[in-house]
């Protein structure tokens, strides 16, 4: 890239901006690459194939379908324990036959997986839940539905996708809020003050590893920027000679910024697909940016992981003997709230004892989430906070226990999902 491209704002830029230069430089060699508005209407008057991503606004009333994913354990609608999908993704009808439902074009019932990302997003506007599915296809010969993955986000909520998630899109996050749409670039404002309220969904070539908001890596490329990285339209950019909805456009782009959401196209952002956009203004006022307008002020933030060591107080046990766990665990204060389970795991490989007081266990299998028993619920990470915890729970052995090799175990799951590991320790030991 050119000397001083994306040097440092001082507003909130990291310290590890540097890092992502040696792909910078290759990314933007020679004068930039140029911005590319990856939105628009239709390939031609009257035809089928489209520009840019269409979502579908339902009620709550829509019928719920089962989706059968590629990535079905990083996806919702998924009975995680037994990998089953359930009815769960309200997608109308109309979208399996029906030409524009379907990110590039054709219906659903045309598979086109192995060639277009084929995106499949739906609103219910009563309940404000988000529903997106990538590489979507309707099996019309056997009526179910199939996708690479699908997520949910409810809107009421800030939440993000479990740690190391996908999601429709490769970084894990939801593509909606970051699609450029018409009714925000063109919105009626007579007072002239309305300004577009997010950052914009942008695709680099290579990426490597994710920081938050992203919750998915998609790429090891050492130098290159991470999934959820931000990139902003440099202050002293001139802006004026463009159209007043471009400006709309590259205000946000100064104020939000454009946010890494996936591999493709350098500098590729993402928008609707709505018959109203007009490319003939759109590609030449993109074109007229390069990603030397902008600047990496902010790689994102990811917290450090909760640290959990588990021990016993001897490593073999005889019938008549107590196993006293010992926990040390470190809280960076992450704001959210766990749940605690704690156990032993048998020779057999999947009957546990779940500890659930001092003395006290319940029985339960390793391959049924149902059976779990925590130790704790709703513990608080709010509060940064290192401790040790010696002898919290005591397990007595009996004749009626296998001899043989024993997993101790704690777990902190995501509350009230027990199948959501966040963090796991384990220690083995013996039945002699």
């Amino acid at each position: 890239m050119e000397r001083g491209c994306f040097e440092r704002s001082g507003r909130r830029e990291l310290e590890r901006v540097h890092p992502v230069r040696q792909q910078l430089r290759e990314l933007l060699s020679g004068r930039g690459r140029r911005l590319h508005p990856d939105f628009g209407g239709n390939v031609s008057p009257g035809s089928v194939q489209t520009y840019g991503i269409p979502y579908a606004v339902v009620d709550g009333n829509q019928a719920k379908r089962s989706v059968i994913f590629f990535y079905d354990g990083e996806s919702d609608g998924v009975d995680q324990a037994t990998g089953q999908s359930y009815p769960f993704y309200p997608l109308p009808d109309q979208a399996i036959v029906q030409p524009h439902w379907v990110e590039g074009g054709d219906p659903a019932s045309v598979d086109l997986r192995d060639d277009q990302d084929r995106h499949l997003i739906v609103v219910d506007r009563d309940r404000r839940h988000l529903y997106e599915l990538w590489n979507a296809w309707y099996d019309t010969a056997h009526g179910q539905w199939y996708a690479g993955s699908g997520a949910f986000f409810d809107m009421n909520t800030n939440n993000r996708r479990p740690e190391t998630w996908t999601s429709a899109d490769a970084a894990g996050l939801a593509i909606l809020p970051g699609l450029a749409r018409y009714d925000e670039v063109y919105a009626s404002d007579p007072t002239g003050t309305y300004e577009i309220p997010h950052a914009f969904r942008v695709t680099v070539r290579r990426t490597n590893g994710h920081v938050f908001p992203a919750s998915h890596t998609a790429g090891d490329t050492p130098g290159a920027l991470p999934m959820g990285a931000r990139l902003r339209l440099k202050a002293g950019k001139d802006i004026t000679g463009f159209p007043p909805e471009i400006r709309r456009i590259f205000r946000a782009m100064k104020t939000h910024g454009l946010i890494v959401a996936d591999n493709g196209t350098d500098m590729f952002v993402t928008g609707t697909y709505d018959p109203r956009w007009n490319n003939d203004v759109l590609n030449p006022a993109f074109g007229q940016l390069s990603a030397c307008d902008f600047e990496v002020v902010q790689l994102g933030w990811k917290p450090a992981a909760l640290s959990v060591e588990v021990g016993a107080n001897q490593s073999a046990f005889a019938v008549g003997q107590t196993l006293t766990p010992t926990v040390t665990y470190t809280n960076p204060g992450l704001a959210s709230v766990v749940d605690v389970y704690m156990g032993l795991l048998f020779p057999d490989g999947h009957t546990i004892a779940f500890f659930t007081g001092a003395s006290g266990f319940a029985v339960g299998d390793a391959a049924n989430p149902a059976s779990f028993r925590p130790a704790a619920t709703g513990v608080s990470l709010a509060s940064p906070l290192s401790a040790t915890v010696p002898n919290v729970f005591a397990y007595p052995w009996t004749a009626s226990a296998p001899r043989g090799g024993y997993v101790l175990f704690l777990a902190a799951t995501k509350a009230n999902a027990p199948a959501e590991i966040l963090t796991l320790a384990t220690a083995p030991l013996s039945l002699q």
